[in-house]
């Protein structure tokens, strides 16, 4: 029912670890404590009602109570069910001449409308008794009610909440807002937070500090949001993190930084990413980056909700070239296997001309990756989906392999690999019968990307047909570290930009290459990644204003003047430091189950980034315009881009 998410939340959330105080007590009939000597939360403290729906039980019998809440549903005139945020309790409504107005008042008032409602709390009639209902063993026998809102025809039922499209959903927000799941999905959130404030204020010292939401615009990353400002010609920018403010923060000696901030990227919404959004933002002084990961893992201990079972740390860490070879990602779901295997010394004198053809070139590798029971649960229309996917996206063949000797599926190439090598290939896979193996060559970053994707469309593929692979109930942490400072740009490879962004320390054994191979440099960059999703990253940064001058001047060809208050702070004393983001919205979606970060986000805007229900972003007059100097050029049919004039 109803108020069984609730009674698991109250159960609480992760136990500590360390020295961390004990939070809560089982034994609590209600609320939450967040340290030992603190009170339970007054739930009803403050306002009309004497107690919730969702709390009352057989220990209440006899009480008068008085409640506040939504009409659920109403059967027979007899009965109706009262809901609030904590959930559900049984109505009885009074069927005597003497009670005639408040029978018209509950028997008439809409679905969803709001009532107040006073009486009696008394048991339910022996065999009526709801078990699948927290306040299953009584009903409130009611004396007076009060209407104190009606509610109009509803454009969906509130209790069905996977019965709407997202766009309705989104619409029409303050009603979705009651469902059952988007109430859990926030108050989980908001109980999670509260355990990271007290971990890092109250237990580590972290201070809590609000940074600018207007700032200026920083070189490189996404592209930024711009304010217009009442100087001609000067704008503003929405920051995309609070990177240099945190590094600011720590040359002014503040030494443990922490905020819950307002982030903003203009790019386009994808299931795990808004326009806006939250992090849980993080820097530390004379830190290195062992001791930032023990700090998240001991913060993720601390706040992780109770009933999805313990956070087991250390987190297991994983170098960037291994999580690629082996995962064909940077940030692998490390709950299943079907890892990458290099098989390239298998095929070095092969007669098969695609094999042959990219071993013949200098990064040229033949990579293979095993599907178990492949062979069993694939179809055809898979394997070409399979095969399509990886000519349209990346050029490249792949070769599906049968083992199974009854099975006609293999094609003459695959027939003559299963001819020249296939006991190598079976030998070096560990295959069994009923399992398939995707084959494919080329250069080494692009085969294991390919073979990356596949490995989860292929998991997907098989969890269709019902074999488990990645189980829902497990969270499966990672690190990974020693990415590559540089990468080098796409629209032109023989020009380099940060891997991450540009504040990110070079790691200490590869300092000398920054003059002579910076491509080769190693970054002391560190992504936390939990089944399959980056939900962290960070780095030690360069607090040495000489080279964060080289590296942004001579290496990035970025125009340094952007940066000078930066480059001025570093040069005044800035003490080593260090730090991390975590995608609050990401964290929150992964440890409920929702499908979208939409779903845990009180207000979130559309796949498109647009709120459907206010109808941001909107059209503002030319007059109120006119103060900051700029006017709306209207593209023409050709054209897709709005030029500031």
């Amino acid at each position: 029912m109803f108020s069984g998410w609730f009674a698991g939340l109250k159960r609480g959330l992760a136990a500590p670890a360390g020295r961390v105080v004990r939070l809560l007590r089982p034994s609590l009939p209600r609320g939450l404590r967040l340290s030992a000597p603190r009170r339970v939360p007054e739930l009803s403290s403050f306002v009309a009602r004497t107690n919730t729906c969702g709390e009352l039980r057989s220990s209440h019998v006899g009480q008068e109570v008085t409640l506040c809440g939504w009409i659920q549903y109403r059967r027979q005139n007899i009965f109706l069910v009262l809901r609030d945020f904590q959930g559900l309790v049984q109505v009885l409504i009074p069927q005597d001449e003497s009670a005639a107005s408040v029978k018209k008042i509950l028997c008439e008032a809409p679905v969803e409308s709001v009532v107040q409602v006073s009486g009696i709390v008394v048991s339910r009639p022996p065999g009526q008794e709801n078990p699948k209902m927290p306040t299953g063993e009584i009903e409130v026998k009611v004396k007076t009610a009060e209407l104190l809102n009606p509610c109009k025809k509803l454009p969906f039922e509130v209790k069905d909440f996977m019965k709407k499209t997202e766009a309705l959903r989104l619409q029409y927000r303050y009603l979705d807002l009651r469902s059952f799941q988007m109430q859990y999905n926030l108050r989980l959130r908001s109980q999670m937070v509260m355990k990271m404030r007290e971990y890092l204020c109250n237990l580590h010292g972290f201070v809590d500090v609000e940074t600018p939401t207007l700032f200026k615009r920083t070189p490189g990353g996404a592209k930024e949001f711009v304010v217009p400002s009442r100087e001609p010609g000067k704008f503003y920018s929405l920051p995309q993190s609070p990177q240099q403010f945190k590094q600011l923060l720590m040359v002014g000696g503040l030494d443990r930084y922490f905020q819950v901030a307002r982030c903003y990227r203009d790019e386009g919404s994808k299931p795990d990413r808004q326009p806006e959004f939250t992090q849980i933002d993080i820097e530390m002084s004379f830190v290195d980056q062992t001791g930032i990961r023990s700090l998240i893992e001991g913060l993720l201990q601390h706040s992780w909700p109770r009933d999805k079972g313990p956070v087991q740390a250390p987190f297991p860490a994983m170098a960037f070239a291994e999580a690629l070879a082996t995962y064909g990602t940077d940030k692998p779901d490390t709950r299943f296997g079907m890892k990458i295997v290099d098989i390239s010394d298998v095929f070095r004198n092969t007669e098969v001309g695609f094999l042959q053809d990219a071993l013949s070139k200098p990064q040229g590798t033949v990579k293979a990756m095993c599907i178990p029971e492949g062979a069993k649960y694939l179809k055809r229309k898979d394997i070409e989906s399979i095969r399509k996917f990886a000519a349209d996206h990346f050029d490249q063949e792949v070769l599906p392999v049968f083992l199974k000797a009854n099975r006609n599926w293999n094609a003459p190439v695959a027939k003559l690999v299963m001819e020249e090598q296939g006991l190598g290939l079976m030998r070096r896979m560990e295959n069994q019968e009923e399992d398939m193996v995707l084959l494919t060559a080329g250069e080494h970053k692009k085969a294991c990307t390919l073979l990356g994707k596949l490995r989860l469309e292929c998991a997907d593929l098989l969890e269709a047909r019902g074999v488990l692979l990645r189980d829902p109930a497990l969270f499966s942490f990672l690190w990974v570290v020693d990415f590559p400072l540089f990468l080098p740009k796409e629209e032109n490879p023989g020009e380099l930009e940060a891997a991450h962004h540009p504040f990110t320390a070079p790691h200490p054994s590869d300092i000398h290459l920054l003059h002579t191979e910076p491509e080769k440099v190693r970054s002391q960059h560190y992504d936390l990644v939990l089944n399959g999703s980056e939900i962290g990253g960070g780095s030690v940064r360069i607090h040495d204003a000489q080279l964060q001058r080289y590296i942004l001047e001579t290496l990035l060809k970025e125009d340094v003047t952007l940066l000078s208050h930066l480059l001025q702070a570093l040069d005044h004393g800035a003490p080593p430091h260090g730090g991390i983001a975590l995608g609050l919205d990401r964290l929150i979606c992964l440890v409920t189950g929702a499908p979208s970060i939409r779903d845990v986000i009180a207000f979130p805007k559309s796949f498109r980034g647009q709120d459907l229900m206010s109808n941001a972003p909107d059209f503002i007059p030319p007059e109120d315009l006119k103060p900051y100097h700029i006017q709306v050029s209207w593209p023409t049919d050709k054209e897709t881009e709005k030029n500031p004039l």
